[in-house]
């Protein structure tokens, strides 16, 4: 555990990258993996850290749930109930292709209710409360994010200045100086 807030952090890394033509989680942006920035950007932020969908040395893998492959919610739905577990308020949702990550996302977001970014809704703080009712959404082939947050009402938060989504490598060139 760190010194973060009480919750988990959860990075969601297990997509197959089709537009971008390889691992997007190894692309390099600054000299460094996109799943180091996530990595270094949430670990200071939270008690505990998993990686959803995807191995990482150092950093725990866990299983979409109900069962693999189904995409962002069954590794957000397996965060959660991973959190329950633990004793910790809810989860830190990222996604891996997201950068820069702003190094105060608990505090933009908050964690007293559900809440995402206004357009990279993946950024998203999950209350622990609500795992029972995802698990049931997950297991009944919900599988789309921004239409179960609007569901439930997510408190909507403006995206940073500059945050992008990277889906092709032509998205990084577009941030900098990023070398492949």
């Amino acid at each position: 555990m760190t010194a973060g807030a009480p919750i988990l952090g959860a990075i969601v890394a297990g997509g197959q990258a089709r537009r971008f033509g390889s691992d997007k989680a190894l692309a390099l942006y600054q000299g460094k993996p996109l799943i180091r920035h996530a990595i270094d950007t949430l670990r200071p932020q939270v008690a505990a850290l998993v990686l959803c969908g995807r191995d990482h040395a150092g950093i725990e893998r866990i299983e979409d749930r109900p069962e693999p492959g189904l995409g962002p919610m069954g590794g957000i739905n397996a965060a959660l109930h991973r959190a329950a577990a633990s004793g910790l308020r809810g989860v830190l949702s990222v996604p891996v292709d997201v950068l820069p990550l702003p190094g105060d996302l608990v505090q933009r977001l908050g964690t007293d209710a559900l809440a995402c970014f206004d357009r990279q809704f993946l950024v998203a703080f999950w209350p622990v409360e609500l795992a029972a009712g995802i698990d049931d959404y997950v297991t009944r082939g919900g599988r789309k994010p921004a239409e179960l947050l609007d569901r439930l009402g997510a408190r909507r938060v403006a995206d940073p200045p500059g945050i992008a989504n990277v889906n092709r490598p032509g998205d990084l060139a577009r941030l900098g100086r990023d070398i492949f």
